[in-house]
């Protein structure tokens, strides 16, 4: 793909990975992760033909509430939604993809919105995101109604006579394999174990990203050709 592509929010870059391999060529932003802001980043005009980027989901997921209630409102990231936006407006990119929770919005209107469980690609892990584009993103989802995927990333699920209960943490590989991300990735990182944990639970899977890079290098053919 030509041009470049702003990453927002970038975390551990799961959902970077995923577009550079569909061919993009990424430009990470700042992160808190690695001491920047977002809230103190201002993109040049047109330097970027794309914008996409996941602002922390903790706002509007379940788990949010449960910190909140637990530790306070200071526990639970602030909704990041806004400065998307206002970085959209600087950058004006061609075209934007925006990835949360899906109890969350979209950053800008008009726009579409999308949801994709990565149990429907065929992939071992069900976890469902939303997706909000200023493009038309069709997302092929060849095993849509995948019965029995892990639901969720950090625990272990066991059957007991037809309920699913938590058995207890996976294991860090366990979890990396689960998001598609390379089993080395921390091989050499100063992060503390529940650190990894946590990234590695905030990111997007590359299998979803990958396919969601796909439909996004689609609607940019189709756009083409109906300018042409």
């Amino acid at each position: 793909m030509s041009g470049l592509v702003l990453r927002l929010f970038p975390g551990i870059g799961l959902l970077d990975m995923a577009f550079e391999a569909e061919g993009f060529c990424v430009v990470r932003g700042p992160d808190l992760l690695w001491g920047g802001d977002v809230r103190r980043f201002h993109p040049p005009a047109g330097r970027f033909d794309g914008v996409i980027g996941g602002p922390p989901c903790q706002a509007f997921a379940p788990i949010g509430n449960v910190n909140r209630a637990r530790y306070g409102e200071g526990s639970v990231m602030p909704d990041q939604i806004p400065e998307f936006a206002r970085v959209l407006y600087e950058a004006s990119p061609r075209w934007w993809v925006m990835e949360n929770s899906p109890r969350a919005y979209g950053p800008l209107e008009p726009c579409r919105r999308i949801e994709v469980d990565n149990a429907w690609l065929g992939e071992r892990q069900g976890r469902r995101r939303a997706f909000w584009s200023n493009l038309i993103l069709h997302v092929e989802t060849p095993c849509f109604g995948n019965q029995q995927p892990e639901r969720t990333v950090c625990s272990k699920t066991v059957d007991h006579k037809g309920s699913r209960a938590r058995e207890g943490e996976r294991s860090l590989s366990d979890m990396l394999e689960l998001q598609g991300a390379p089993l080395a990735l921390f091989d050499h990182s100063p992060f503390t174990m529940q650190a990894k944990r946590k990234m590695i639970g905030n990111g997007v899977p590359i299998p979803m990203g990958r396919a969601v890079a796909r439909a996004v290098i689609a609607a940019l053919d189709k756009d083409d050709a109906q300018a042409s």
